[in-house]
């Protein structure tokens, strides 16, 4: 069955990361580019965000050659938002160091008219705010997906609450669905975030694998077992990226396709934490995809 192509709204940035296995400065990163670079194997993927003057183009080619479209990429008078951050062994937390958002503290989203008739929206982690904006511009989408963080929480949980009223999938992790729902323990947590709307909840827990709520069902999925870990950055969106991308392929979100593309999912954030950047998912084959899937079947049956 033919994809439908995704519309996905969030930042193109330049990040400067250290782990105890490298580092590396200027970097590609943001939401948008490593949600692309993985939904890009199931479906057609049309990237909204705003550069910098300063931007490289190396890293739009990189994109390009990905085959994700950039036309929705404008270049704004001044620089590209940028993230440095550390890592200690326990690369579930990152620590940050810096952030200059730059020309993204002004960044409003203005849809073209292809992309107002997207029919799957992905609303990367940006201010709620922008996120609900871009959503009243779309004309009728079929499946609308978003993903925050703790500072949005913090900031803009008014914002965010009714986003959570017009989207299909939520995600976020582990700490940000307790800090959202102000409960506990995970399973009321999602239970709450349920009520406000979405019809699935996907709870990342990093190396512990993620959750999958509906209002009938729970998934657990371990994450992908791997003995050489560069960089976690990113790791959530490529997790994003191949889930919504699976589901794509799907008129409904059937619990079939749901677990699948939960797999699909933690395929792709598996490879993409094997290199710092996109460097990994940009070289990264079906065929890979293909093969790590089928061990992931065999890692989990009994």
């Amino acid at each position: 069955m033919k994809s439908e192509r995704i519309l996905a709204v969030g930042s193109v940035a330049l990040d400067s990361v250290e782990t105890p296995f490298g580092k590396v400065k200027d970097t590609l990163g943001g939401s948008a580019s490593f949600f692309g670079a993985a939904a890009r194997f199931f479906a057609p993927v049309s990237l909204v965000a705003v550069v910098g003057e300063d931007f490289p183009k190396k890293h739009l080619r990189l994109l390009e050659k990905c085959g994700v479209d950039i036309g929705g990429i404008e270049t704004a008078r001044g620089k590209t938002f940028r993230w440095r951050g550390f890592y200690d062994y326990d690369l579930n937390n990152a620590r940050t160091l810096k952030t200059e958002l730059n020309v993204f503290q002004s960044f409003k989203p203005r849809l073209s008219p292809e992309h107002r008739a997207s029919r799957i929206v992905f609303l990367a982690n940006i201010d709620p705010d922008i996120q609900r904006a871009v959503l009243d511009q779309v004309r009728n989408p079929s499946l609308v997906a978003c993903d925050t963080m703790n500072y949005w929480i913090e900031h803009k949980k008014k914002s965010l609450l009714k986003l959570l009223a017009r989207v299909d999938i939520f995600l976020c992790n582990d700490s940000e669905a307790r800090e959202l729902s102000g409960e506990y323990n995970l399973i009321k947590a999602a239970r709450g975030i349920l009520a406000r709307g979405p019809r699935l909840a996907l709870i990342k827990k990093g190396e512990h694998g993620v959750l999958c709520f509906s209002q009938n069902s729970l998934f657990s999925v371990p994450a992908y077992l791997l003995e050489k870990i560069f960089d976690p950055t990113g790791a959530g969106d490529s997790f994003a990226g191949g889930f919504l991308g699976y589901v794509s392929k799907s008129p409904n979100l059937s619990e079939r396709v749901v677990r699948r593309a939960v797999i699909y999912g933690t395929v792709l954030a598996s490879y993409n934490v094997e290199s710092f950047s996109l460097s990994r998912l940009a070289r990264l084959t079906p065929a890979e995809i293909a093969g790590r899937y089928k061990e992931f079947q065999k890692l989990t049956r009994f």
